[in-house]
């Protein structure tokens, strides 16, 4: 069986709504799952450059499935253990939970892999 990674990675401004509300990262794409593959998140990494803690929360289609906090100017590394399969149409979307009104960039690497 044969596996093609994809990433979903950059450097994205932020401005919070509140800990409770998904923010989108300006100018990341979202992740169509295509037709006839699978898709597995394998590890996800963050850096925050503000001084309070935000959390990356990936969605699926809409969903929360899975939430990643950051500390303030700190980073985060988190090999996922538990791997699902998402099948297609399904959408994979990184957002941001941070206090209302904080901006800031994160760095983020969202790895999967298609099977």
């Amino acid at each position: 069986m044969s596996s093609t990674p994809r990433f979903l990675q950059g450097a994205f401004a932020f401005t919070g709504a509140g800990l409770e509300k998904f923010v989108a990262l300006e100018g990341l794409p979202s992740y169509t799952v295509p037709d006839g593959v699978r898709t597995q998140a394998v590890y996800f990494r963050a850096g925050n450059s503000t001084g309070e803690m935000v959390s990356v929360v990936l969605l699926r289609d809409g969903v929360p499935v899975r939430w990643f906090p950051v500390a303030a100017r700190g980073a985060t590394h988190v090999p996922l253990r538990i791997v699902e399969d998402v099948e297609a149409p399904s959408v994979l979307e990184l957002r941001v939970a941070a206090p209302d009104g904080l901006s800031g960039t994160l760095v983020v690497d969202l790895g999967l892999v298609e099977v």
